[in-house]
């Protein structure tokens, strides 16, 4: 096909990854950063990788970062026939093709040998639709999501990130034997800031990091706060992450309100304050600066926050919730709710403040617990489920 880029022969693997968002892209995240993470470590010695995803204002069409290239053609929709179209012009020399699905989806059962399909999930998003859509997409999109995952049931392998993801695949028909676990770990540049561990700051404060949306649970956090104050007054709440306007006057100044919670910037003495997107560097500061991590999620790939806070010596107090209960051992690295509530929230928060020797205990062991994570290590689990697929063991 004309205009279709067309791979040079090579001796070594050949892994095409399609996915909606690459790590330069302008809401790149979490699942992102394991992308490129898992993909840029591999043993690009023995295996060969290219990232198709959709181009975006500014990015090149064709670009090698970290060993991986990526090349970025069409919008979210249209990337889909480009990727398509890219596969046929070089099946013969495609090994693998990754599908990852993120709401988004390539539908390779359609247009993939079942032997070359590999199926990459993060996280389901069941009741997120009830709580991130209104009706009639909000219905439509639950009811969708397990026969759209049934689809992939038979792919060669599949790679997710927690347990309980893998848990929720097997749930819909994914046989165990062909799942495999490639976790989240921290970054160098994570790791370099737990090298200065700041002191905790007076009074007690409490961290949220993540984006203002309701199924993260900020509502949950600052509802939690207001609870904890009618105990401990001098308590407060950083929240960090991208600020949304509409959703803190529509949601979260009402709770404040209930709550009588005042709420300001950096500078102020606010019992909530919102710090907006920082560095992250300064986010790892802040965490280190907390007494312990708000994490009150309804579902999630995987609880990297939960790692990044631990690694500076902040135990976190998580839901009960898919992927958040993976990345905290209960009762050592942090605390899980025993009901998903802000009431729950609150009482592990008092918890914290008081117990002092039990917070001390846990913050050492939250920290080692971090440590053992690493991407190098989940690297390798990706390139030895390769090069096992490559000579048929799998």
């Amino acid at each position: 096909m004309a205009g279709v880029i067309k791979l040079e022969s090579d001796p070594r693997i050949t892994v095409l990854a399609l996915s909606w968002r690459d790590i330069k892209a302008p809401k790149a995240g979490g699942a992102e950063i394991h992308t490129h993470e898992m993909l840029s470590r591999a043993d690009h010695k023995k295996i060969r990788i290219i990232h198709f995803s959709p181009l975006f204002d500014s990015a090149l069409p064709d670009e090698t970062i970290d060993g991986v290239r990526y090349l970025r053609q069409g919008n979210i929709f249209s990337v889909i026939s480009a990727a398509h179209a890219f596969y046929r012009a070089n099946r013969d020399r495609i090994d693998f093709v990754i599908d990852q699905c993120n709401t988004h989806r390539f539908f390779t059962p359609f247009w993939v040998p079942q032997e070359k399909r590999i199926f990459y999930i993060h996280q389901l998003t069941r009741e997120i639709w009830d709580i991130q859509a209104t009706f009639p997409v909000s219905t439509l999109g639950k009811h969708l999501e397990t026969p759209m995952l049934r689809m992939n049931r038979n792919d060669r392998a599949v790679i997710t990130v927690s347990e309980s993801t893998k848990k929720d695949l097997v749930a819909v028909g994914f046989p165990a034997e062909r799942i495999t676990i490639v976790p989240n770990a921290l970054s160098k540049d994570t790791c370099a800031c737990a090298q200065n561990i700041p002191e905790k700051v007076t009074p007690a404060t409490f961290i949220y990091v993540g984006r203002f949306a309701h199924y993260k649970g900020i509502d949950a956090a600052i509802e939690a706060l207001g609870i904890v104050k009618k105990t401990y007054p001098d308590a407060r709440l950083w929240c960090v992450g991208k600020k949304d306007d509409t959703y803190i006057a529509n949601t979260l100044h009402p709770i404040c309100e209930r709550y009588g919670l005042t709420e300001g910037a950096p500078e102020s003495n606010a019992d909530v304050i919102y710090w907006g997107f920082v560095s992250d560097a300064q986010k790892m500061q802040l965490q280190g600066q907390a007494k312990a991590l708000l994490f009150p999620s309804v579902r999630e790939g995987w609880g990297i926050i939960v790692l990044e806070a631990g690694i500076m010596n902040t135990p976190s107090i998580v839901y009960d919730a898919p992927g958040c209960r993976d990345a905290v051992d209960n009762g050592k690295t942090g605390y899980l709710c025993r009901e998903n509530t802000p009431q729950e929230l609150a009482r592990l928060m008092s918890q914290t403040l008081d117990n002092p020797s039990e917070y001390a205990s846990m913050q050492k062991v939250a920290r080692d617990f971090s440590k053992q994570f690493s991407w190098d290590k989940s690297a390798k689990i990706f390139t030895d489920l390769i090069l096992n697929l490559g000579k048929g063991s799998v």
